[in-house]
């Protein structure tokens, strides 16, 4: 039985990037039923630059959000999700440092049975070369902080990423109140799920654009884990399984 795909993409000040990334989206998921939804928090030409893209490609929508960039990038994808109709939601980032296609082993690993699909820098075959030694840092003490924090984070390799997989249905009667820009720590802490496939995958350098790390956004991840300490649920029965780059290409042949 064939799935739907929505990828949900966070924009802000991305004009340069958007086109290229749903050029490549298309190249990944050729013969899968899909769509990308770009929510928008933008305040230079961005906007124009999608309602192009969407004239241009019906795979394309796009919402632009006024006044609400400051409440946060899980917002805008929380939003796109329930906008989205697909049977999996996907989310990436703008900036091509998610490369696209790594869309199609991950759609691959949810029809093979996943609840969920996080490619991971951090397994063997995955690299964070597109990260300077700086935002290694950072990175890293991200992830050691919200493994400390949350019990749900501890057997994920690459936790605090933007880039994931789910079932829609994960959404259900999840009680989701994000802060900041760090969406799959909320989904893992909050959401019901059983089985988790990591497969590997390499970080790219930035198309185009400026990151967007400042120390604002620093410590709204801390009062998120705050937050969530206090309302994340039990995951006693959850599986991580680790698929390497040979048995992902060959989970790709099979189902897609």
């Amino acid at each position: 039985m064939s799935k739907k795909l929505s990828v949900v993409v966070p924009t802000f000040n991305e004009s340069g990037n958007v086109k290229e990334l749903a050029k490549q989206v298309g190249e990944a998921l050729q013969g899968i039923d899909y769509n990308i939804w770009f929510i928008d928090d933008s305040n230079d030409d961005t906007p124009e630059v999608l309602k192009e893209l969407c004239d241009e490609d019906s795979h394309c929508r796009y919402h632009h959000r006024e006044g609400e960039a400051q409440t946060g990038l899980a917002t805008a994808v929380i939003e796109g999700f329930d906008m989205a109709d697909g049977d999996f939601l996907a989310c990436m980032d703008a900036d091509l440092q998610h490369p696209p296609a790594i869309l199609r082993p991950m759609y691959a690993a949810m029809l093979s049975g996943a609840d969920m699909c996080i490619p991971s820098r951090l397994i063997k075959g995955g690299s964070d070369g597109g990260l300077n030694i700086i935002r290694k840092f950072v990175s890293g003490t991200a992830r050691w902080m919200g493994k400390a924090a949350l019990p749900a984070l501890r057997n994920v390799s690459d936790p605090t990423s933007g880039l994931f997989m789910f079932r829609k249905e994960m959404l259900k009667d999840a009680d989701l109140k994000p802060i900041g820009w760090k969406i799959m720590v909320e989904v893992l802490a909050m959401c019901d799920y059983h089985l988790i496939v990591e497969i590997p995958y390499e970080f790219h350098d930035r198309n185009s654009g400026e990151s967007k790390i400042s120390r604002k956004v620093t410590l709204q991840y801390i009062e998120q884990l705050n937050n969530l300490r206090g309302r994340g649920i039990r995951h006693d029965s959850v599986i991580v399984t680790r698929w390497s780059p040979k048995f992902t290409e060959d989970m790709v042949r099979k189902y897609c």
